[in-house]
C-alpha cells in the first residue's frame, strides 16, 4: 500500500481538493481527509489497472508496478485495502465537518469511484479494445474513467468547506469535467510524443494495445486543437470569479502543458 501510494505522482486530484476548498473560503485542514481519500482511490485504481487481466503494465511512476514488485495476489489486496481505507478516512468523526457535509462527501466519492463513474469507464475501455469508437463514445468513456474522479475532487473540496452556493458547485463540477477530458487528451498525446523515462511508464502502450484514443480519432494536430479548446472552455467556466479562480486555472493550464 505504501509502495504505491507514497512513491510520487502528480497529485492532481488532492491538489484540486485543496484548491476548491480554498476557493470556497475554508482552511487547508478541512481538505486533508478528502484529499487523502481521493488519492487512495486513484492509487487503488492504478494498482488494479496495471494487472495482467487489464492493462498489463510493468512500470508505473518510474518503478515496477505493484504486482511486479509484490505479486498479483498482494497487488489485488493492496488495491482493495486502499479502497476501503479511503472511506475509513473520510467517515471518521471530526469536528471539522457537519454530519451532513461528511455524508455528502462520502456519497460523492462513492459515486465517482463506482459503477456510475470510474469503474464504468474502465469496463467500457476494456470492452472496446480493438474496436473503433466515435468521438462521442470516447468522450463518454473518459468522462467516467478519468473525469469522474477529477470532477469529484473539486466537489469534495467545496463540500469540505460546507459550500451551499449551488451555482458555484455547478461551475466547479463543470470545470472538473472539462479539465478531466483535457487530462485524458494530453495523456493520449504524451503516449505518442513522450518517452518512457519522462513519463515514468511505457510510452506507446495505448498504440500497442490498439486502444481508442483522441489522436487515433482526430489525428495528432486535431487532438492538440481539441486540447486548446478545452483549455479555453475551462477558463471561461470560471471567468466570472476573477482572481479567486487563478490557482484553479493555473492547474488547468498545467494539465494542458505538462510533459508527463
Amino acid at each position: 500500500m505504501r509502495y504505491s501510494l507514497l512513491q510520487g505522482g502528480k497529485r492532481i486530484r488532492p491538489a484540486l481538493v485543496f484548491l476548491a476548498n480554498a476557493f470556497c473560503g475554508a482552511n487547508d485542514e478541512k481538505a486533508l481527509a478528502p484529499a487523502a481519500a481521493i488519492e487512495m482511490i486513484h492509487t487503488y485504481s492504478l494498482i488494479h489497472d496495471d494487472l495482467p487481466p487489464m492493462d498489463n503494465d510493468e512500470l508505473r511512476r518510474g518503478k515496477p508496478t505493484c504486482h511486479i514488485e509484490f505479486g498479483e495476489a498482494n497487488a489485488i489486496l493492496a488495491g482493495d485495502a486502499l479502497l476501503t481505507l479511503a472511506f475509513e478516512v473520510l467517515s471518521r468523526p471530526s469536528p471539522l465537518y457537519t454530519p451532513d457535509a461528511q455524508l455528502r462527501m462520502i456519497q460523492t466519492l462513492a459515486v465517482a469511484a463506482g459503477h456510475r463513474g470510474m469503474v464504468a469507464g474502465q469496463a467500457f475501455d476494456l470492452a472496446h479494445e480493438d474496436q473503433p469508437l466515435t468521438l462521442d463514445q470516447l468522450e463518454a468513456m473518459h468522462r467516467h474513467k478519468t473525469g469522474a474522479l477529477i470532477s469529484a475532487s473539486l466537489t469534495l473540496g467545496a463540500q469540505a468547506a460546507n459550500c451551499q452556493n449551488q451555482q458555484l458547485l455547478q461551475d466547479l463540477s463543470r470545470f472538473g469535467r472539462i479539465i478531466g477530458l483535457a487530462f485524458q487528451v494530453k495523456d493520449d498525446l504524451l503516449d505518442i510524443e513522450g518517452d518512457t523515462l519522462t513519463l515514468g511508464k511505457p510510452s506507446g502502450s495505448d498504440l500497442a494495445r490498439n486502444k481508442p484514443t483522441y489522436p487515433a480519432l482526430l489525428g495528432i494536430q486535431g487532438a492538440k486543437d481539441k486540447l486548446l479548446t478545452l483549455q479555453e472552455q475551462a477558463h471561461k467556466c470560471l471567468h466570472d470569479y476573477g482572481a479567486n479562480s487563478s490557482a484553479l486555472l493555473a492547474l488547468a493550464d498545467y494539465i494542458v502543458e505538462r510533459n508527463h
